[in-house]
């Protein structure tokens, strides 16, 4: 048994939204603090001494601290039986983790550029330009997971995952994002976050205002 997982970071953060609807999805009791971009505090002494990156998400769980959120999802699931959606086989697992990786690695850096480039930036200092050739660099990489998709109902071993988690996050504001008018077609990726989106968890952390 654990006391309350203390999380640190602002539930609009998407890296947060992995480690809260996580924690939700496995039943564990979590006490989380709001901080990072309108809520500052990342650049405390107190907050550097548990991340010196100054970034969101940590935890804390009891005397282990723990920063990087695809590291604490994977500690979580590890520690807390969350074999559903972190399997021990080791083919299973390397599926999985390919798309965590992929996710920090290809999708994560564009993703991030364009949501700051529109839902942080007032339209009228938007550079159209710029976007355009940024959600076409973003409609390869989804393409990519479309298809994947093709054939199957989730990403890696017929069942909802941690890959599942992490990827609906940015599908979901890539598809919300009211700024982007034109996006390639993706009817597999579209079906499969329908599929998602129909868990307690990703209503409760993913379907918030963007911000």
């Amino acid at each position: 048994m654990t006391g309350k997982i203390k999380v640190w970071g602002r539930v609009t953060s998407s890296n947060v939204k992995k480690v809260l609807w996580l924690a939700d999805e496995l039943k564990l009791a979590v006490e989380q603090t709001d901080i990072g971009g309108k809520h500052g505090g990342v650049d405390t002494p107190e907050y550097r001494a548990l991340n010196p990156n100054g970034r969101i998400p940590t935890i804390e769980d009891d005397d282990f601290v723990l920063w990087e959120s695809n590291a604490i999802i994977r500690y979580l699931c590890e520690k807390y039986g969350g074999e559903a959606f972190y399997p021990g086989d080791a083919r299973q697992r390397a599926d999985i983790n390919r798309w965590l990786d992929w996710s920090l690695s290809i999708l994560s850096p564009i993703d991030s550029k364009i949501f700051i480039a529109t839902i942080r930036t007032p339209e009228a200092k938007q550079n159209k330009v710029e976007l355009a050739k940024m959600v076409e660099q973003a409609g390869q990489a989804y393409a990519i997971m479309d298809r994947h998709l093709k054939d199957r109902l989730f990403f890696a071993n017929e069942r909802f995952s941690l890959a599942d988690l992490v990827l609906s996050i940015f599908y979901d504001r890539w598809s919300r994002n009211p700024f982007l008018t034109t996006r390639p077609e993706t009817p597999y990726a579209d079906a499969w976050l329908a599929r998602v989106r129909e868990r307690e968890g990703f209503r409760k952390f993913v379907a918030i205002p963007l911000e």
